[in-house]
């Protein structure tokens, strides 16, 4: 059974979701993971952050602008009066539910289930559409089935557990429908697995039911060897190793989730990155396996700021970094990169929530110096400690460029540079030339 995952802009309009099944053959088993039509979670945020602010009438006032897209939405995907009927009230029981919130406490956990609603009225639309054309299909609650433990991880074998009777119990049915990015957590409230879920639902499913395919459709055909949207003559890359393709999502490409990747490592099941626009296009496949001796891709990620700590007691000293990488601990924030001197350590983060109680922490061991405003280049391949003159290239390309920090030889997979955001784009585009 293979496990197929459509993102907001493949389900985006009416015409779109119908095409689907030029993709999905129903005539074979498959599970159909499906994200929020596109802009509806964005809207969605706004409805729970007027909430949230105690805004009722504005809260009202956008529930009411998504639900008259919706509206026109379903007119053009369902042409029968029954099946029109069916799903108008689809859209009045949803959009009942938001509304209904205006006359309770509205805490986190209510804004948790008005995020929850797009994919909930994305699939239900997308399963009433196909009884109308008189495709068999079985509507799968993703809240039956994923579930995050304590820590806010998924746990594949309540997966396993809870999904394998659902397929069981409909041996005749091929087609399934499922919600990405929702899910309950350990105390049995709805929950989501974070902005860009549905990647990561689709390959929690995959591990769960040990899918001989996951396979991600997006609107770009594949993962490029350099962000498109900057450098001209861009190309999809075949093929990468699961390691690979997770340090190129986590350092900024966005057709894939970060966290998407390791179910699926875990348990060996294949990935195709494809694109719903061009369905003859290859793609990029994501396996075990990895071409040697080769240059990959190229990433870049925002947002970045980079803090210096100097003290001359961290010369010859032990436990020096362990009491520093406790300060990032204590407040959750989660270190990129690192460097190290005798006498100094640079390290990155992306999250600033707490940085002035984290500086104030680090100035008890030394002077501090932050830098903001950069960004991590990220060059991915085999750079394996045999390889030749790899990390030569890259410098090399970069030279004309100021670098703040450069990270080689934590990952046989990945080089990084830092530099400031405003030589991103230039950065980007000399690696390009100089690496292609």
């Amino acid at each position: 059974m293979k496990v197929l995952k459509f993102g907001g802009t493949s389900v985006g309009s009416p015409e779109r979701m119908k095409k689907l099944l030029d993709i999905v053959n129903a005539s074979q088993r498959q599970i159909v993971v499906l994200s929020a039509v596109s802009g509806t979670t964005n809207s969605l945020v706004e409805i729970g952050q007027a909430y949230l602010a105690g805004d009722k009438p504005k809260a009202a006032g956008l529930i009411a602008a998504l639900k008259d897209k919706y509206e026109i939405f379903i007119k053009e995907l369902l042409a029968k009066p029954e099946f029109l009927a069916q799903g108008k009230e689809v859209i009045d029981y949803h959009f009942g539910l938001l509304s209904g919130f205006a006359n309770d406490l509205f805490t986190p956990i209510e804004d948790k289930v008005i995020l929850a609603q797009g994919e909930l009225l994305s699939t239900t639309l997308y399963h009433v559409y196909l009884k109308e054309i008189g495709v068999p299909s079985v509507l799968l609650p993703a809240l039956d089935f994923m579930k995050t433990d304590e820590d806010n991880e998924p746990v594949v074998e309540h997966i396993t557990s809870h999904l394998t009777p659902l397929l069981e119990a409909h041996p005749d049915n091929n087609l399934f429908i499922t919600q990405g990015y929702i899910c309950r957590n350990s105390f049995g409230e709805i929950d989501n697995l974070r902005r860009g879920g549905s990647d990561y639902t689709a390959s929690l499913i995959g591990a769960g039911i040990r899918s001989e395919e996951v396979q991600i459709w997006t609107d770009i055909d594949g993962m490029h060897n350099n962000d498109p949207r900057v450098v001209q003559g861009t190309k999809p890359i075949a093929q990468l190793s699961f390691d690979e393709a997770a340090e190129l999502a986590y350092f900024g490409a966005k057709i894939l989730h970060p966290q998407s990747v390791f179910p699926a490592q875990k348990y060996k099941i294949p990935v195709r990155l494809l694109n719903t626009m061009d369905p003859q296009a290859k793609g990029t496949l994501i396996t075990n396996d990895s071409e040697k001796n080769k240059i990959k891709s190229i990433a870049a990620k925002d947002g970045i700021t980079a803090i210096k700590i100097q003290s001359s007691r961290m010369l010859l000293a032990y436990g020096f970094l362990r009491r520093v990488f406790e300060v990032f601990e204590r407040y959750k924030t989660s270190i990129d990169m690192i460097t190290t001197s005798e006498v100094a350590v640079s390290l990155t983060i992306d999250d600033t929530t707490y940085i002035k109680d984290i500086i104030d922490e680090l100035n008890t061991f030394g002077s501090v110096e932050i830098d903001s405003d950069q960004t991590i280049i990220c060059v991915v391949g085999d750079f394996g400690a045999d390889q030749l003159g790899y990390g030569a290239r890259v410098l090399e390309s970069v030279k004309h460029i100021p670098i703040r920090m450069i990270s080689y030889g934590g990952s046989s997979n990945n080089l990084s540079v830092l530099v400031k955001t405003e030589y991103k784009n230039e950065a980007l585009q000399s690696l390009h030339k100089g690496l292609f």
